[in-house]
């Protein structure tokens, strides 16, 4: 079996992570003690990638690492109704606070912790049989986060090489913004998780926001609201790690299939069925209904529009009783339909899986992974409100006064540049080649020449 070691940090990471623990405990049949309650092998089939089992028979625990620069939010959960379900030596924290400063959290507060916290991943890590990767939920604006997230992705990068490495990243959004620095935190945190990670699922609290006013009709959305909507689409995505199946079973298939360049690997989540609680009763939910509704802009989890860019590569995830003919035959007719959306020089880019298991109090529902040009779009969001700020120096003097350089920044707002101009030449890559009809008419000789012309262009681009 194959495991995989959670770390979730900060404030946003431990709330997601928990509610995300939530879902996960439901589905497989824990309870709030850790006591195995389940009435079906599946359930318990896998449990082991998440779960280690505890001395005391048909008890598991989370295999979780819980870190944060203060001992607020930890104490919540401790406190909360899955509070006894975590291990107590594996929350991790100290007194301060990192303030929503990359710097604190990253050099100086989070240096501190850094030790502890990597005292218990390798523990973790140790007590596994076949260790497949990590994962690490944080957000990119606070401090905490952004600082000591990175920080731990680049120590476990070093650690151990070999293993993946996953991120449920909480990406700024223009709106609903909590602190004025959240441009450099983010950037500075981007331009590592660039170098880093294997994969990055991006999550922005606008999206959020939008598909809780819009589409389930909360006026006035807590976190918790938006927490459950995380923890659904982190319980889609991770469906076919869980429970056994044929496609993307582990953390490297998944990477294999939807990252055709190494820096290209942040992703665009989405999730079907999502509605007012109060209608669901009066719905009953189709596999093209499903389809329509997880390619849907307003069911994306990050607010840009994927039609202004194309698809590299993409994952569909079903779950429910569903026919696998029907579901393959209606993601077809979609590609058929929005063939203009993906690369054609990508073929059979789009992988689909179906879990017999449905999330709970549902008959049946999806989750979409894409690997679009369009995420373009949120890194030049950040890259333009990062600039402007540099430009005039605005705030540097808290980045600076942790140990901080000028230069720091400036490379990190050009990574990211970097990353945008990739971005697009990928995207322009189709349209300066000959169609597919057209290559077929073409003689041997012009083929060759068009091959050679992408071929050198690509190279340009990896340089």
């Amino acid at each position: 079996m194959r495991e995989i070691v959670n770390v979730q940090v900060g404030q946003c990471g431990n709330q997601i992570g928990s509610a995300f623990w939530e879902t996960i405990c439901a589905e497989h049949g824990i309870q709030a003690d850790g006591t195995y309650a389940g009435t079906s092998d599946y359930q318990k089939e896998r449990l082991n990638v998440y779960f280690n089992e505890a001395s005391q028979g048909n008890k598991f625990v989370p295999r979780t690492v819980l870190v944060d620069l203060e001992p607020g939010t930890l104490d919540v959960i401790k406190s909360g109704p899955m509070g006894t379900v975590f291990r107590p030596d594996n929350f991790v924290f100290a007194q301060s606070s990192a303030g929503n400063n990359w710097a604190k959290g990253h050099l100086t507060e989070g240096a501190e912790l850094i030790g502890s916290v990597l005292d218990v991943v390798r523990k973790e890590a140790e007590g596994t049989d076949c260790l497949q990767g990590f994962q690490l939920s944080h957000s990119l604006g606070g401090g905490t986060g952004s600082g000591l997230g990175t920080l731990i992705v680049s120590k476990i990068r070093e650690e151990f090489p070999d293993r993946m490495i996953a991120t449920f990243s909480v990406a700024p959004s223009p709106k609903v913004s909590d602190t004025v620095v959240e441009p450099y935190n983010a950037v500075l945190s981007a331009s590592i998780l660039t170098e880093n990670t294997d994969a990055t699922f991006c999550i922005d609290n606008e999206a959020l926001y939008n598909i809780c006013n819009r589409t389930m009709k909360t006026q006035t959305p807590s976190y918790v609201d938006l927490n459950k909507l995380v923890s659904s689409v982190m319980g889609g995505i991770t469906t076919s790690l869980r429970f056994p199946g044929q496609l993307n079973a582990d953390l490297r298939k998944l990477a294999v299939n939807m990252v055709p360049f190494p820096r290209l690997h942040f992703f665009l989540p989405g999730q079907a069925p999502l509605m007012n609680t109060g209608s669901q009763g009066y719905t009953k939910l189709t596999v093209p209904e499903l389809i329509g509704q997880m390619f849907d802009v307003r069911n994306m989890m990050v607010d840009i529009d994927p039609t202004r860019g194309k698809y590299l590569a993409a994952a569909a995830i079903f779950r429910g009783k569903l026919s696998h003919n029907e579901v393959m035959n209606q993601m077809n007719v979609m590609q058929t339909k929005n063939s203009t959306n993906y690369v054609d020089w990508i073929p059979n880019n789009v992988t689909t899986s179906v879990c017999d298991v449905a999330p709970q109090g549902l008959a049946m529902a999806s989750t979409f992974i894409a690997n679009t040009t369009a995420m373009q779009g949120m890194f030049g969001r950040l890259h333009e409100q990062f600039s402007v700020m540099l430009k005039r120096k605005a705030f540097m003097h808290w980045y600076t006064g942790e140990g901080m350089s000028e230069t720091e920044f400036t490379e990190a707002g050009s990574n990211i540049a970097d990353l945008i101009s990739e971005y697009q030449q990928y995207q322009d890559a189709g349209a300066e080649e000959p169609s597919r009809s057209e290559r077929q008419d073409m003689p041997m000789g012009g083929k060759n020449e068009a091959l050679g012309a992408m071929t050198a262009g690509m190279q340009a681009v990896r340089m």
